[in-house]
C-alpha cells in the first residue's frame, strides 16, 4: 500500500528560497496540520533556474538550493517536526544549456560525438532528417540572427581549452568534434615545426566519423579522443611554443570567416537563427521550448540513469511520493509508470494528467490519481450560477464582438500553434506519414504538403491530449478509437477539399487497424503531438483570447463547459471515491492562471450579469480616453480591456505594476497583436498606457472600488466553500505556498511571489491561543478565517485518517435555497454543509434543512454540537457563526 499523505503543502524552491528557507517553516506546516512538504524540481537545474524543470543533472541535487549538505538539513528537520515528502520530478525531457558552468554533460557529448555519442540514444533526436543538411546534424536555434551575418560579424569565436576546443556565441558554449580538429592542430605543427602535434593530428582525421555508430567504433572513438586531448593539454602546458602555435592558428580561424565556416560545418550540429525552431527543428521539445530536449524515457538506461537518486530517496524513507510532470510528453506513460512502480512499489505517485470534461484517467495506470486539476475545475464549477450563461454569453458578443463558440475557438488556436509554434514537429510526423504512404500503393501519391494539411486538421480537433494505444505490442483501448474517430470525422467536416479516402486511412493507421514497423512509429510520436498542441494552443493561447467569463479559464476545465450542479458534485466526487481515493486535490497550482481566491470572486459576476453589465459598459465608455489610435486603430482591443475589467474585480486591490505585467503576459499569450515571439512594441505600449491610465483615474477606481467591495465577503465565503470540499472531498488536499489565507495572485510569475511565513505564524499563533468564530470573523481581512478552516481541516484529517479513507454519502438538503448547498459525509464520522451563489442566496436561507446521519455532531470550526438522524437541521443554524460546516461524530 502507498504512504499516501494526509495532505500535502507545495512550495516552490529557487534561489532565494532554498533547502534551509524550507526547513525553517517546517515547525509552521507542522503545527498547520500538513502531514507532507511537496517540493518543486529540486535535482540540479540550469543556472538562474526559477522553477526546477530544466535538470540539466538528474544524479544530483541543485546547488543554487543549498546542494546534498542543505538538503539534508532539510529532511532531517522534516523528519523532527514529523513531516513526510513529496517530490515533482521530470522525466519528459532536461535542459540543453551549454554553459560550462552548469551544462548538460549528457548534451555536450551528443554534441561533441553526434550519433556516436554514448549518450545520443537518450534525447529524442531525428539522426535520419529528410534534409541532407540537417542528417546526423542536430539543429541548433540559437543565433540572434541568420547564421552567415553572426558569423561575419564576429560574434562565433573558437577557443581553446586545455586540449580541448569550443565555439562561444555570447553566453552559449558548443564543443568542436575532436575529428574536425586535424587541420587545425597539423597548421599548428607547421607553426612550431612539432612532430608530435603531428602525429596528433593524423591521429584525430583516423578518429571513427560520427555515423559509426556499432559498439567497438563508439568504444574506440571515446577512448582515442580523451587520450588525444590528454597528450594535447600536456604538450600545450609543458611547451609553450606549442601552446602559442595552436593559439596562433585559433586567432587566424577567427579571423577569417570562411575557415571559421568550414570548421562549423564539420560539427554535429548546426547554430542557426532562433526562428527556424519553429519548422526545422530536428529533436523533440517540452511543448515549444527548444532548450528543453525530449528524453528517450522507453529506453530502460534512460530510466535508470535519470532516476537512480529519485528511486534511492524513496527506498531509503527520504520521499514518500513523487509527483509525475507531464507524462503526456512519454512515448509509452503506462510503460514508464509501470516500471516506476515495480522500482518503487510503496511511493505515492500522482500525474500531472490534464484531463478534458468527461475524460476519465486510465484504470490501468498503476497510480494513486491526478495532481488535482479536474478536482479544480469541479469545485470552481459549483461557484458558478447556471443562469449566468446566457446573459453573460451575450454580453460578451456585445462589448467585444467576439464570438461564444469555444469548439472552433479551440481549432482555430490550434492551427495557429500548429502552423507556428509546432510547425517542425508536424514536419517530422509528415515525413514518417510520407515514408508509410510509400509503402502502400493506394497512397503513395500523396504530397507533403496534404500529409501536412491531414495532419494539423486532426490535432486540432482532437477531443483530448493523446490517446494511449501501445503500437508496437498492437494495444488500443475501445476509448481512444473513439477519440481518433472522432476527431477524424471532425476534420473532414472542416476540411471538405482534403481526401475523404487519406482521412479515412489515417483513422486506419491511428485505431492500429492498419499495422507495421514505420506505422506504428507513426501512431507513437502522434500521440506525442496532440498533447502539446493542446497545451499551447488551448492552455495558452486559447484560455488568454475567450474571456466570458475567466473563472472558468483554468487548467483541467473549459471555458465552453458552463457550471456544475450540487448533483453532478456527487456523482463526480462518488466517481472519486471509488477510483481514484488518493488522488491529490489542488485549488491553486504554479501553473493556474489565477489563484482560487481570484476565481471564487470572478465567479461571483455569473449570479449578477445585469448589474455586472452596467458596470462594464460603462467602464468602456469612460475609459475610452486612455486608449490609443494607432493607424485607424483604437488600442488595445476591447477584447483584451474586457480582461482587465474581470481582473481588476477578481484581484483589486492589485498595483498598476502587477496589472500591467499581467495584461502583457496575456497578450503575448493571446498571439493576436502581439507574441512571445513577434513582439508588436506599439500595441504593447498602448496596452501598458491603458491599465496605467485606467488605475491612475481616481474616478474610474472609485467606480471600480464600489462595485468590488459588495462582491470581496461573498467571494471569500466562496473561497471559504471550495478550500472545505477540498479538504473532505475524496483524494489528497494540496495547498499551493501562502494561499492558507487570502491570496490574490495571478498567473506565474505573479503567483511567485515571496510567501511571507512570518505573517502565517503570527496569524496562526492568534488562532492557537484560543479565539471564538466571531473573533475569527473580525480577522476576515487578515485572512483568519481561511487559514482556521484549513486548520481545523487538516487536524481533523490526522485525528480520525480512517474517515477521509472511505466512504461518499450525499446529505440530503431540503427547502426553498437547497440548490444554494452541497452536504456530504465521509466515513460516518465526518460531515460537511458548505454554501453556494451566496449573491443571490443574500444570508437568506429561509426554511431550508439539511439531514445529518444519526449521532451527536460537533462543528470543529465553532464549537457547537447538533443531534443527526432525529430529523433536518436549518441550515441557517448550522452557518449561523461560520460561513461553513466542518462536523465530526462525537465519540462517546
Amino acid at each position: 500500500m502507498p504512504k499516501t499523505p494526509l495532505s500535502t503543502y507545495r512550495v516552490q524552491l529557487r534561489s532565494e528560497f532554498g533547502f534551509d528557507d524550507a526547513a525553517a517553516i517546517a515547525g509552521y506546516l507542522a503545527d498547520l496540520g500538513v502531514s507532507h512538504l511537496y517540493s518543486s524540481p529540486y535535482l540540479q537545474a540550469a543556472r538562474g533556474s526559477t522553477h526546477g524543470y530544466d535538470v540539466v543533472d538528474p544524479t544530483r541535487v541543485n546547488e543554487d538550493l543549498g546542494g546534498e549538505v542543505a538538503h539534508a538539513r532539510l529532511c532531517r528537520t522534516l523528519g523532527e517536526n514529523g513531516l513526510g515528502q513529496v517530490l515533482d520530478i521530470v522525466p519528459n525531457h532536461m535542459a540543453v544549456t551549454e554553459e560550462s558552468e552548469r551544462r548538460n554533460a549528457w548534451w555536450w557529448d551528443v554534441l561533441e560525438n553526434g550519433a556516436a555519442s554514448r549518450y545520443a540514444a537518450y534525447f529524442d533526436v531525428d539522426w535520419s532528417s529528410p534534409q541532407a543538411r540537417l542528417r546526423d546534424t542536430v539543429l541548433l536555434p540559437i543565433l540572434g540572427d541568420h547564421y552567415g551575418r553572426v558569423l561575419e560579424a564576429g560574434e562565433l569565436k573558437l577557443v581553446r581549452r586545455g586540449g580541448r576546443f569550443e565555439i562561444h556565441y555570447h553566453e552559449h558554449r558548443m564543443p568542436v568534434a575532436p575529428r574536425s580538429l586535424d587541420a587545425l592542430v597539423a597548421e599548428a605543427a607547421r607553426r612550431c615545426g612539432s612532430p608530435d602535434l603531428a602525429f596528433i593530428a593524423d591521429a584525430l582525421g583516423q578518429l571513427p566519423p560520427a555515423t559509426l555508430t556499432d559498439r567497438e567504433s563508439i568504444a574506440r572513438r571515446h577512448r582515442d579522443k580523451e587520450v588525444l586531448a590528454g597528450q594535447m593539454a600536456r604538450l600545450a602546458e609543458e611547451r609553450p611554443e606549442m601552446a602559442r602555435a595552436l593559439d596562433e592558428t585559433v586567432a587566424a580561424i577567427n579571423r577569417d570567416a570562411d575557415r571559421l565556416d568550414e570548421l562549423l560545418q564539420r560539427q554535429n550540429y548546426r547554430p542557426a537563427f532562433w526562428r527556424t525552431a519553429g519548422q526545422e527543428l530536428d529533436y523533440r521539445r517540452f511543448f515549444d521550448v527548444h532548450t528543453l530536449i525530449g528524453l528517450r524515457m522507453e529506453d530502460e538506461r534512460v530510466f535508470a540513469d535519470t532516476h537512480a537518486l529519485v528511486l534511492r530517496w524513496l527506498r531509503e524513507g527520504v520521499l514518500d511520493g513523487v509527483r509525475i510532470d507531464h507524462p503526456d510528453g512519454l512515448r509509452d506513460p503506462e510503460e514508464y509508470l509501470e516500471r516506476l512502480r515495480d522500482e518503487a512499489p510503496e511511493a505515492w505517485v500522482v500525474v500531472e494528467k490534464i484531463l478534458e470534461p468527461g475524460e476519465p484517467l486510465r484504470a490501468s495506470w498503476p497510480v494513486e490519481g491526478t495532481t488535482g486539476y479536474d478536482f479544480l475545475a469541479r469545485a470552481g464549477g459549483l461557484l458558478v450560477d447556471p443562469a449566468g450563461e446566457g446573459p453573460l454569453t451575450d454580453l460578451y458578443a456585445e462589448l467585444t464582438g467576439e464570438t461564444s463558440d469555444w469548439p472552433e475557438r479551440v481549432r482555430e488556436k490550434k492551427l495557429l500553434v500548429l502552423g507556428d509554434l509546432l510547425a517542425s514537429d508536424v514536419n517530422r510526423l509528415a515525413e514518417v506519414f510520407l515514408e508509410v504512404c510509400e509503402r502502400h500503393r493506394r497512397h503513395r501519391d500523396y504530397t507533403r504538403f496534404e500529409l501536412r494539411q491531414a495532419i494539423r486538421e486532426v490535432v486540432a480537433v482532437f477531443p483530448v491530449y493523446r490517446t494511449y494505444a501501445r503500437a508496437e505490442l498492437g494495444e488500443i483501448a475501445e476509448l481512444d478509437r473513439r477519440y481518433a474517430g472522432e476527431a477524424i470525422e471532425a476534420a473532414k467536416a472542416h476540411r471538405p477539399d482534403l481526401s475523404a479516402d487519406l482521412f479515412d486511412f489515417f483513422r486506419d493507421l491511428l485505431t492500429l487497424e492498419v499495422r507495421g514497423e514505420v506505422e506504428s512509429e507513426l501512431v507513437m510520436r502522434f500521440q506525442q503531438l496532440t498533447g502539446p498542441a493542446m497545451a499551447k494552443g488551448v492552455e495558452d493561447t486559447a484560455f488568454y483570447s475567450f474571456h466570458r467569463l475567466v473563472a472558468l479559464n483554468e487548467v483541467g476545465g473549459s471555458p465552453g463547459e458552463w457550471g456544475l450542479s450540487v448533483e453532478e458534485l456527487h456523482r463526480l466526487s462518488a466517481d472519486s471515491e471509488r477510483l481514484w481515493p488518493r488522488a491529490m486535490l489542488s485549488t491553486s497550482t504554479h501553473d493556474t492562471k489565477r489563484s482560487e481566491d481570484v476565481r471564487a470572486r470572478i465567479s461571483l459576476l455569473s449570479e449578477i450579469p445585469e448589474r455586472w453589465g452596467e458596470a462594464a459598459r460603462r467602464w468602456f465608455a469612460r475609459n475610452g480616453k486612455h486608449r490609443r489610435s494607432c493607424q485607424g486603430e483604437d488600442l488595445p482591443d476591447r477584447n483584451a480591456e474586457y480582461l482587465l475589467y474581470q481582473t481588476l474585480a477578481g484581484a483589486w486591490p492589485i498595483s498598476a505594476d502587477r496589472a500591467a505585467a499581467y495584461m502583457e503576459k496575456a497578450a503575448r499569450e493571446a498571439k493576436v497583436h502581439t507574441s512571445w515571439t513577434r513582439t508588436n512594441p506599439e500595441y504593447e505600449a498602448a496596452l501598458r498606457g491603458f491599465v496605467n491610465g485606467v488605475l491612475d483615474d481616481p474616478e474610474f477606481v472609485a467606480d471600480l472600488e464600489a462595485f468590488v467591495v459588495p462582491l470581496v465577503e461573498p467571494g471569500r465565503i466562496n473561497s471559504l466553500a471550495q478550500t472545505l470540499l477540498k479538504l473532505a472531498a475524496p483524494g489528497v488536499p494540496d495547498f499551493y505556498q501562502g494561499t492558507e489565507i487570502w491570496d490574490l495572485s495571478l498567473v506565474d510569475p505573479d503567483n511567485r511571489r515571496p510567501v511571507d511565513y512570518d505573517l502565517r505564524r503570527r496569524l496562526l499563533g492568534r488562532l492557537k491561543a484560543g479565539m471564538t468564530p466571531e473573533q475569527v470573523l473580525a480577522g476576515m481581512d487578515e485572512g483568519l478565517p481561511k487559514l482556521w478552516t484549513i486548520h481545523q481541516g487538516l487536524h481533523l484529517r490526522r485525528a480520525r485518517p480512517e474517515a477521509f479513507a472511505a466512504g461518499y454519502e450525499p446529505l440530503r438538503v431540503s427547502g426553498p435555497r437547497a440548490g444554494h448547498a452541497a452536504a456530504f459525509a465521509r466515513g460516518g464520522e465526518v460531515a460537511v454543509v458548505v454554501p453556494r451563489l451566496p449573491l443571490r442566496l443574500g444570508g437568506n436561507w429561509r426554511d431550508t434543512t439539511v439531514e445529518l446521519p444519526p449521532g451527536r455532531w460537533r462543528n470543529e470550526l465553532t464549537g457547537e454540537e447538533a443531534d443527526g438522524g432525529e430529523g433536518p437541521l436549518p441550515v441557517a443554524g448550522l452557518l449561523a457563526r461560520f460561513p461553513v460546516a466542518l462536523l465530526a461524530r462525537v465519540r462517546v
